[in-house]
Order: structure tokens, then sequence, then C-alpha cells
């Protein structure tokens, strides 16, 4: 079944990772999708042939994708980039806030203008990006919907990564926000919060077996989570099946956020 047959869909920062796991689960449901990249067009048009070879092999044939370069960041890209997706597709009808970045930092070290750019991508750009889509929605029946990238770490804390965790924690807020300020619209906004996935960003760690150990160590569930399965979350968020569902945050990520330390007991009492 293709649930997502006729949607159109953009997906920010679709070139690699969660991004391009998205981007490409999505056409395999029917969509059309317009996968946003900042930089790397040679990543952007990996997805595309990804994309375009999963909508194939799962009978969508009339699914369609486009490339559309846009800094999230910035205003004018955001307002351009929106006006490319509707004019290529007709209407946009679902956007995905992926795009994110991250810098590690002890917090008394942090320069003003990392800070600023995490906040700026994470944060700034997911509200562009809502606000942009959310005018395109109240300019023709139908509704809309809006999914966000979070984290785990929207609720657990994230020592020397400051910057990511406060865009994270904004998230939270932004979700919940929006989709009250507009369910009466038939707008939907929604979030994921991923735990520890097997991605790029995360190099450093799955290609170190004492590190992955570690980070493994803390998931109840044993193991870093596979790009798809993330992917999989946001295809039923954007999907009919999740009609009734606004404001959430599912947090996939193995239990990760469920107080792992607790599986022995170790608090006070008999």
């Amino acid at each position: 079944m293709l649930r997502l047959e006729g949607k159109n869909i953009l997906v920010t920062g679709a070139g690699s990772g969660i991004g391009q796991a998205i981007a490409v689960r999505f056409a395999r449901e029917g969509a059309n999708v317009a996968i946003n990249y900042r930089s790397g067009p040679e990543l952007a048009e990996e997805t595309r042939r990804q994309a375009h070879e999963a909508a194939r092999m799962n009978g969508a044939i009339g699914a369609k994708t486009i490339l559309v370069q846009a800094d999230v960041a910035r205003e004018e890209d955001v307002t351009a980039m929106f006006a490319t997706a509707a004019s290529e597709f007709g209407r946009v009808d679902v956007l995905v806030n992926n795009a994110g970045i991250q810098k590690p930092s002890a917090s008394e070290d942090i320069e003003m203008a990392d800070f600023d750019r995490v906040l700026g991508v994470n944060l700034r750009g997911a509200f562009l990006c809502a606000r942009q889509a959310i005018r395109h929605f109240r300019s023709r029946p139908g509704g809309g919907v809006i999914l966000n990238n979070s984290s785990v770490h929207e609720i657990i804390p994230k020592p020397k990564y400051l910057p990511y965790s406060i865009s994270k924690g904004g998230m939270e807020n932004l979700t919940k926000s929006l989709a009250l300020e507009y369910a009466g619209q038939g707008i939907r906004v929604n979030a994921v919060g991923p735990g520890a996935v097997v991605t790029p960003i995360n190099k450093a760690w799955i290609d170190n077996p004492k590190a992955r150990g570690e980070v493994e160590s803390h998931i109840p569930m044993g193991r870093a989570a596979a790009a798809d399965e993330i992917a999989s979350v946001f295809a039923f968020l954007a999907s009919d099946d999740a009609s009734y569902v606004t404001g959430q945050t599912i947090f996939a990520c193995g239990g990760l956020t469920l107080y792992p330390e607790f599986r022995v007991a170790w608090s006070s009492g008999e």
C-alpha cells in the first residue's frame, strides 16, 4: 500500500543520514519529494537516486523528486525553496524540518558564532520553514502537516553540546505551540525524537567498537537505530493513519528516555 501516494513533501537537510532515509521512505510510499540541501549537491543527487529506486521497487511509478538548494537559516532561501517546491508540485502537503547541526565544546569555551549558527539552523531554521509552510497551507484548502526532527536531548541534557540541547528543547515548545495554534485549521504539527542512530554525523563512535559499546550500553534495547527505523515513524506521522495526532513528540530511542540506569534497582528501600 502506498500510504503517501499523491502527497507532496519537502524534506530539509536530506542529503544524508536521517533526512536521506526520510526522503527515500516517503518516495517508497508514493510521495513526490523535494530534497533540500545546503551544500554537497552530489549527496543530494544520491538521495534522489535512492528515492527513485525505492519508488520503482515499490510500484510508485509516478512519484517525482526534485532537488532544492537552500540554507534554512536564511529567510530569503526558505521563501524561495517553498516557492520552487510549490511551483514544481502544485502544492506542498508535508514539511519535514530535518536540517540540523551540532558542534561539541565545553560550555565556557563556546564561540558565539558557533552558538548562533547551531540555533540558527536547528531552531530558527525550523521556525522559518514552519512559518512558510503554515502560510502555504492556509492559502489553499486541505490543511497540512509539519514534522520536526527533534532528539532525546529535547528532554535529556547533553553536556558539551549546549546550543544543540537548547535548540531541541526549543523545538519541543515550537511543536506544541504551533500544534495548539493551528489545530482548528487542519494543520497537524508533531516531532520525532531519535536517540542514537547510525548516520554519518555519528561516525566517530559508530566506527570505534569501544565507543560504540559505551553508547549502546546506555540503550535498554542494546543497539543504535538504523536511519530507516526513524524514517518509518515520520512516514506514520505524515500519513492519514496519524490523522488525530498533533502536538506530540514520539521518542524513537530504544528506551533511552526511560532512565536506563534504573534497569538495576538501586533506590533506597527494601
